[in-house]
This record gives structure tokens, sequence and C-alpha cells, in this order.
């Protein structure tokens, strides 16, 4: 990809990679004649889902592509047309999804259309998305409902057969890489790295890329998980990957945290230092039970990601087995992946992967993350399902 030589027209600046659904979301946006008014945005991680989604919200709601002060409105979220829902929480609950219903129904106030944005609709449970299914079929005329989600498949038939699907494009490792580099001046070689590692997410690649620590938690994880020999062993480095998921965790929520507390303190009066008056603690303790809330999904996250990476170790233990060695992603670890491509039976390393699945779906349904990763690590040492 050619570096940029001008700054990228608004709304779909932003958006990189996915020509094909832009074009046909501008078509849509430009001709009521072609607009359906509820859209699926599905696509791996940091394939830029809520990127777009925002885009085609701001297209829609502005008055046409000169209307650049709506369109930056919309994108910064502060756009009264605009509805968006991002959980903080691990699922979205039925009450955030009423909610989403009753703005759904408003009219359009400034702009052409009224927009609500689910970004994550995948963590809707079967009730919450029935919540939505009247208004997904027969929403108002100026409403228009769009969806983000990884895939068709993690939501309800009921709810795919009432949306229109756009599915994006997985960009190369080489794209993301230049990306990367053009985006933080971070080396070629550190950049493809990231890439790498991230498995073309963009968010992800950048984080790698402009975060040693992180690279360091990743690298430690996957090293300790290929020194697993024992029961003892497995308990020891399950405990360690929660740590490593949690200070992972923190590093990404803790400086937000402050900013807010300060923010909300600043906004009702309270210098900095002084103590919060009693009549305010309630709302601290609001705030307190919104970042608990953030942190326990941040958590969740951090350790669906360390199983993503783990996938990616066996993955490439499974194409060394079957004579494929020159596109691992966890190419660092050649010695060692090699080493154990040679010691196991292919059927061991698609059981080891079986049982990845099988502990994040575990976790989806709140398994205790220790335990499931214990149970997982017991495969890794066995090749057997407990």
């Amino acid at each position: 990809m050619p570096p940029a030589t001008a700054a990228p027209a608004l709304p779909w600046g932003a958006v990189w990679g996915q020509d094909a659904a832009v074009r046909t979301l501008q078509h849509a946006a430009s001709d009521p004649a072609n607009m359906t008014h509820a859209w699926l945005i599905t696509g791996p991680p940091g394939s830029g889902r809520s990127t777009l989604a925002y885009a085609f919200a701001a297209a829609l709601i502005a008055e046409g592509p000169d209307d650049l002060a709506t369109m930056r409105q919309v994108i910064a979220g502060t756009h009264p047309d605009l509805t968006a829902l991002r959980t903080e929480r691990v699922i979205i609950t039925i009450d955030e999804a009423r909610r989403l219903v009753e703005r759904s129904a408003f009219a359009p106030s400034l702009g052409r259309y009224r927009v609500i944005v689910v970004e994550d609709a995948d963590r809707m449970t079967e009730r919450t998305s029935n919540v939505l299914l009247k208004s997904l079929e027969e929403p108002p005329e100026r409403t228009v409902w769009v969806l983000c989600a990884p895939s068709e498949a993690d939501l309800l038939p009921t709810i795919r057969s009432r949306v229109r699907s756009l599915r994006l494009r997985e960009p190369d490792v080489d794209d993301v890489a230049r990306l990367i580099a053009e985006r933080t001046g971070a080396t070629s070689d550190i950049a493809a790295q990231a890439a790498r590692h991230a498995q073309r997410h963009i968010g992800m690649a950048q984080r790698l890329a402009t975060d040693p620590a992180a690279r360091a938690r990743r690298d430690e994880t996957l090293r300790a998980v290929l020194r697993v020999r024992s029961v003892g062993d497995a308990v020891e480095v399950a405990g360690r990957i929660v740590e490593l998921a949690t200070d992972d965790a923190k590093a990404l929520t803790a400086e937000r945290d402050a900013d807010e507390r300060t923010s909300l303190l600043r906004t009702i009066g309270v210098a900095e230092g002084q103590a919060p008056p009693p009549a305010v603690r309630a709302q601290l303790n609001a705030l307190e039970e919104d970042q608990k809330r953030r942190a326990t999904r941040s958590l969740r996250d951090g350790i669906d990601r360390v199983l993503t990476d783990l996938q990616s170790m066996f993955r490439d233990v499974v194409m060394l087995q079957f004579g494929r060695g020159d596109d691992l992603v966890n190419s660092e670890l050649d010695t060692d992946l090699r080493a154990l491509a040679q010691a196991w039976p292919p059927q061991r390393t698609l059981a080891v992967l079986d049982q990845l699945q099988n502990t994040r779906r575990n976790l989806e349904q709140n398994a205790a993350p220790v335990l499931a990763l214990e149970s997982m690590l017991v495969t890794v040492i066995s090749g057997r399902t407990p």
C-alpha cells in the first residue's frame, strides 16, 4: 500500500483496506432506493467493523458530502441522531437493548436518518436478541440499524434474516505491517512482527508495535505453555497466564479510570487532591462499579487474546507436521515448535486446538478463568481432553 499523499475525505478516511464495502455503503447512503434499514457488518477482529459503521452513520446523517461538520460530530459520537452501544460488560443486557429500541422509534432531530450502531452484537444473548427483532424487521422509515459482529454465525438466524450482511475482507500481513509502520513510526521489523503476531488485527498490531511490555507478556505466555510438563506446571502456568492478562487489562484501563474520576470530580467542583464530599459519593460509587465491569470485560478479552495466541502457536505446529514451515505466525519459536512437531502426532496437536476452542466457550459461559486454563493445559500435557 503506497504512503498516503493527502488527508482522506470524510467520512470514509479512517476506513482502511475495505474498498468494496465502502463502495457498497456509499451507494446505499447516496440513494434511498438502494437503502436497507438494517445492516450487519461482519469481519474478523481488527478488520474495521466499527470504523466502517460510524463512517456509514456519518454519511447517512449528513445532508451531503459537503456537510463536514455533521460528519465530524457523528464520528466523534456526539450527534443527537446517532445512538451507539459500546458495552463495557461481558454481555449486552436486555435493558440496554430496550433502550436502543426506544431510541430507534424517534424521528431524526437534525439529520437525514437516525442511526443505531451496535458494536459487538455477538455479545447479545438469545433473550436480548429477541428484543430487537420487531425493530429490525419494521423500523421507522428514517431509522437505520447497523450491527457489528465477527461473523453471521455469531447471531441468531432470526436476526440474520432481518438484516443485509456485508462481510469485510481480511487484510494481508504485509499490508498491515506497512500501515502500522506509517502510523506509529515503528521499524519495519517490529511492524512486521506485530502484524504477524496480531494475525492482521490492526488495533492489536498497533499495540504490539508500540508497547514493548505487551510484546514481552505475549512471548512469556507462549514460552511458559511450551514448558508445561506436569499437572503442577499446568496449575502454575494457568495462574501466571491470568496474572499476565490481569496486568495487561490494568495497563489498558488504569489511565482511563483515573481520567474519568478526575473529570467527574472536576465537573462537580471538587479540586484535585480535595476529599470528595459525602453528597457525591453515590456518583463516585456508580463510576467505580462501571469501571469494575469494564475491568472484568477487559480481563476476559485479554484471556481470549491469549487463547488466540496459543491457537496460532499450535496451528504452527500442525503446519510443520504437514510439511509447511514457510508461513509460521510465531517464527521466533521455530526451534521449539519443530521439536514439538516431531515429538507429537498430528492428532494430539489437533486435540489441543479443539480444547482451546472448548476453553473459549467455557469462558463465555462464565467458567472460572484459572480452572478453564488448567483444564486446557492438562490436554497440552496428555493430548487427551479432560
